[in-house]
């Protein structure tokens, strides 16, 4: 079984930025497929982005593209979202996943762990 713990969540103006980053225990994950998710108050949880096991294929939602980046650090067992150019409307709690499967993700689908999230405020 693995932990999920986000980090690095917070108030920031409009424009800022944030790194927010997810820490994994309990097992390794480099294997798995790894993506963020955010819930705003009042609306569903949606997906943001995704990354492969070997780091090598990633996607965002279209909202998001050109100013967050995800990566990942399989040596540390930890994923990471960098937060561009935030917007009053970024504002959310943040999720962190994991599944063996991109389609699970990406679909939100049956994702075998998740993290408690972590909140970022954009300010405008």
């Amino acid at each position: 079984q693995a932990q999920l713990v986000e980090s690095g969540g917070g108030l920031v103006q409009a424009g800022g930025s944030l790194r927010l980053s997810c820490a994994a225990s309990g097992q390794t994950i480099r294997t798995y497929t790894m993506g963020w998710f955010r819930q705003a108050p009042g609306k569903e949880r949606e997906f943001v982005a995704v990354i492969s096991g070997s780091g090598g294929t990633t996607y965002y939602v279209d909202s998001v593209k050109g100013r967050f980046t995800i990566s990942r650090d399989n040596a540390k067992n930890t994923g990471y979202l960098q937060l561009n150019s935030l917007k009053p409307e970024d504002t959310a709690v943040y999720y962190c996943a994991a599944d063996r499967f991109y389609d699970s993700v990406i679909n939100n689908s049956g994702i075998q762990y998740w993290g408690k999230g972590t909140l970022v405020t954009v300010s405008s």
